[in-house]
């Protein structure tokens, strides 16, 4: 199915690697302009580097914790390409790994402020500004890891669950003119994730039923179908991208 975004522009947070930057191409490749956007000025210009066509990205240095930073981006955005139909909540981070009773108040404050109040803020900030009058899409990067609990990644579970639910409720407020989806991937090759799998890479496929990690572009391919017209009677919805890892047996005795 050839899906087109001729004459949409998106905002993609957290874009200049991974996830982020895989989502960004695949707009552009459709047709799209896109805006990207994290706090490195450095690495959003190695990143507009990859695209063949620099006049269809823009890049915005931003730190996505604070309300006045997202809209700030959204209305460089609608300034500088006239609209803003796509918002990609994508940036995360995880600056601590280890029992949920042992964080500390800085490293919980960070992975709050970055993964879940970013995307309400980027969210008000898009309808405020264009979505409530015009429409739009929204599509959050939430995880796996907020289905459920596991070890040493409690309060990124904690905040990406969050995500979750931030999805389902802003799908119900917003409708019927946006809609708001959300993608929880498995493990992927990315830097963010680099420790969960670097050193073990062998062991770690043997649990994951399609026997290998997840490539960033493995979640653009879906982010693509849920911001365009390919998935229009879709939302509150969580998608699922983990190579079937979630999907296997308990190893009860039934």
């Amino acid at each position: 199915m050839e899906v087109s975004l001729d004459g949409r522009v998106a905002l993609v947070t957290g874009a200049s690697r991974g996830i982020g930057l895989a989502i960004a191409h695949r707009i552009v490749d459709a047709g799209g302009r896109v805006v990207i956007s994290s706090r490195s000025e450095d690495n959003l210009q190695a990143a507009l580097a990859t695209f063949a066509d620099p006049q269809q990205v823009l890049t915005v240095a931003a730190h996505v914790g604070y309300s006045s930073s997202a809209a700030r981006l959204v209305s460089t955005t609608v300034d500088h390409f006239g609209s803003l139909d796509i918002l990609v909540n994508n940036a995360g981070t995880n600056p601590y790994f280890g029992p949920l009773v042992d964080i500390d108040e800085g490293r919980m404050q960070k992975t709050y402020e970055v993964n879940q109040a970013s995307v309400l803020f980027h969210t008000a900030a898009a309808w405020r500004h264009w979505m409530r009058d015009h429409g739009g899409v929204v599509l959050n990067i939430a995880s796996v890891g907020g289905l459920g609990p596991e070890p040493n990644l409690g309060w990124y579970n904690v905040t990406k669950s969050a995500v979750i639910h931030l999805t389902k409720q802003l799908a119900f407020e917003l409708a019927p003119g946006v809609r708001v989806n959300a993608i929880a991937p498995g493990l992927v090759r990315t830097e963010l994730a680099r420790a969960l799998w670097q050193e073990h890479e062998a062991e770690v496929v043997s649990r994951i039923p399609l026997r290998r990690l997840g490539e960033p572009d493995d979640i653009a391919s879906v982010a693509l179908m849920l911001i365009s017209d390919a998935s229009s009677w879709l939302t509150g919805q969580v998608v699922v991208v983990d190579g079937g890892t979630t999907n296997q047996p308990s190893g009860g005795v039934g």
